[in-house]
């Protein structure tokens, strides 16, 4: 029996505002819950990046635009978007490496919107999802890219576990 549940879909199906209700839902029903999603930012009707948001309301920068030009020491880039690995791992680490804490029953769900190329950059990230995967007491409602390009190991890891599964739709019914 699957004890983690990922959605996959092309970007914009609607996987983060699936897992938004189910959140709400669980929060409603008493269910301890953390974690974050990703959530577009737009500027004048255009997308400039991604911020990550936490189930608690703190939210950071994940990515914005970058120009070609730039000539910072390393970026994390994917696309057109310059990732802040910084701002990312501080919002979302400590909500990931309090997983076994903050519930009286031992049991809790933890959300994890997503598991991309931008994320996947930091390998603090990456230990900290594979740690949340075997807590004991603890359920993950999570996003995966479908896959394109490159394999990325820890999504692959993911499909191929007999503890999730993977829900691949490419229309989330949200009424």
């Amino acid at each position: 029996m699957a004890k983690h549940v990922f959605l996959t879909g092309p970007p914009g199906i609607g996987k983060t505002t699936l897992i938004q209700k189910a959140t709400e839902a669980l929060k409603s029903s008493g269910v301890p819950i953390d974690g974050f999603y990703t959530e577009e930012v737009r500027e004048g009707g255009r997308r400039i990046g991604f911020d990550v948001v936490t189930l608690s309301g703190r939210r950071g920068t994940l990515s914005r635009l970058g120009s070609d030009s730039s000539t910072a020491r390393h970026e994390y880039r994917v696309g057109q978007y310059i990732v802040d690995l910084i701002s990312f791992e501080h919002l979302v680490l400590p909500v990931l490496r309090n997983v076994d804490l903050g519930s009286d029953t031992g049991k809790k769900v933890h959300v994890i919107d997503e598991i991309g190329k931008m994320e996947l950059f930091s390998q603090s990230f990456i230990q900290a999802v594979r740690q949340t995967l075997t807590a004991s007491g603890t359920a993950i409602l999570g996003t995966i890219p479908i896959p394109k390009g490159k394999p990325l190991g820890l999504v692959e890891e993911i499909r191929s576990r007999k503890d999730i599964k993977v829900f691949n739709e490419y229309i989330w019914p949200l009424s």
